[in-house]
C-alpha cells in the first residue's frame, strides 16, 4: 500500500523526503551534505516530539483507523512462531471479518481471534472493513471453547468500527451471538488476554473482548460509539467530531486513567504503522509477560477475578 499522509503528519513527510532526496544526492553525485541533513534530521526529531507529544483525542482516532497501521494477520504473522487458521462456525458461513485459530509464541501455544480490516479497498470489502456478522462471533465462540478443552490460553485482538448493523445480521442474531460470547468469555478457565490493536467500536469490540487483562496501543481506541456518531447524535452536526472524541474518553491514557483498562503498550514514534515490527515486538513482550502472570492462577480463581474486575467497572462515591 502506497504511504498515507493525515494532514498532521504531512509536515513531517515533508522533512522526510527532503532528507531522503539530499541523501540520495549524497550517493549519486558524491556530494558531501552531511551538515545540510544533520540540520534536517535535529528539525525532524523536535517536529516529531511536538506533534506526537501532543496529539489530541481526533487525531488519536485518526491514527488508529490509519490506512497504513498493521491488520490482525500481519501481527500475527510478525509475532507468532507458528501459527493455524480455522474457519468457519459450523452453521452458516466462514465470516471474513473474524479471524483465529491455533499459534505457537515461543514456547506458549494459545487460541486466538481478532478482527481482519482490508489492506486495500477490494479486501476491505471483502473484510467488510473489520466489522463482523453473527457468524463471526460464533467462529470466535467454537475457537474459545477450543482453547478451554485444551486449556490453552486465549488472545484478542481487536479492531473493529463495530459489529455489522446491516439487516441481515440482526435476522441472523447478531445481538445473541455477542451475548452469547461474552457469557462464554465470563465462564472460560484459562487466562483471557484482550488487546485492541486500532478501534475498539462498541459491542462490536465487546463480543471478543471480555477478558482477565484489557490492553491498549498506545494510539489505539476504545468506545461505547465513534465520534462521528456521538456528534450526529447530540449535536446534529458533524462539525462537533472533535468535541466528540474529547468528551468520549476513548484514548488509551484517558481509559487507563479512570480503570477502564490494565495497561497500554508502546508504539514506535509516530504510531504503529510507521514500524510494524516494532508494533509486534512490544506487543507480543506484553502477550508473553501477562500471561506468565495469568498462567498460574487456578482455573476458580480466574474466573472470580474476573468476575470482581467488571462489577468494579463504574464504581463512584459521592461526596
Amino acid at each position: 500500500m502506497e504511504k498515507y499522509s493525515l494532514d498532521f503528519e504531512k509536515p513531517i513527510r515533508e522533512l522526510e523526503r527532503k532528507i531522503e532526496e539530499l541523501q540520495g544526492l549524497e550517493r549519486r553525485e558524491g556530494i558531501d551534505f552531511e551538515e545540510e541533513i544533520r540540520g534536517l534530521e535535529s528539525r525532524l526529531t523536535k517536529l516529531q516530539d511536538d506533534t506526537f507529544n501532543h496529539l489530541t483525542p481526533w487525531q488519536k482516532v485518526q491514527l488508529a483507523r490509519h490506512p497504513n497501521r498493521p491488520k490482525c494477520l500481519t501481527l500475527v504473522e510478525l509475532m507468532f512462531d507458528e501459527f493455524l487458521l480455522l474457519h468457519g462456525d459450523r452453521l452458516y458461513s466462514d465470516d471474513q471479518a473474524v479471524v483465529g485459530g491455533l499459534a505457537r509464541v515461543e514456547e506458549r501455544k494459545i487460541v486466538f481471534a481478532g478482527h481482519q480490516k482490508g489492506e486495500s479497498v477490494k479486501e476491505n470489502l471483502l473484510r467488510n472493513f473489520g466489522m463482523a456478522h453473527p457468524e463471526g462471533y460464533r467462529k470466535a465462540r467454537r475457537l474459545m471453547k477450543l482453547a478451554d478443552k485444551f486449556h490453552r490460553p486465549f488472545l484478542s485482538l481487536i479492531d473493529t468500527p463495530g459489529a455489522y448493523p446491516g439487516i441481515e445480521a440482526e435476522e441472523r442474531g447478531q445481538a445473541q451471538a455477542i451475548a452469547a460470547n461474552l457469557e462464554v468469555m465470563s465462564q472460560l478457565k484459562v487466562p483471557i488476554l484482550v488487546i485492541i490493536v486500532g478501534e475498539g467500536g462498541s459491542g462490536g469490540a465487546l463480543g471478543i473482548g471480555l477478558g482477565d487483562r484489557t490492553l491498549l496501543l498506545e494510539n489505539a481506541i476504545y468506545s461505547v460509539i465513534s465520534p462521528e456518531g456521538c456528534a450526529a447524535i447530540l449535536w446534529k452536526s458533524q462539525e462537533k467530531v472533535e468535541e466528540a472524541a474529547q468528551n468520549l474518553k476513548l484514548t488509551a491514557q484517558d481509559l487507563l486513567k479512570i480503570g477502564l483498562i490494565d495497561g497500554i503498550i508502546p508504539e514506535p514514534r509516530g504510531g504503529a504503522h510507521r514500524d510494524p515490527e516494532k508494533t509486534a515486538a512490544n506487543i507480543k513482550e506484553s502477550i508473553m509477560k501477562n500471561l506468565d502472570e495469568l498462567t498460574d492462577m487456578p482455573p476458580e480463581e480466574l474466573i472470580k477475578t474476573r468476575y470482581e474486575k467488571y462489577r468494579r467497572i463504574g464504581n463512584f462515591e459521592k461526596r
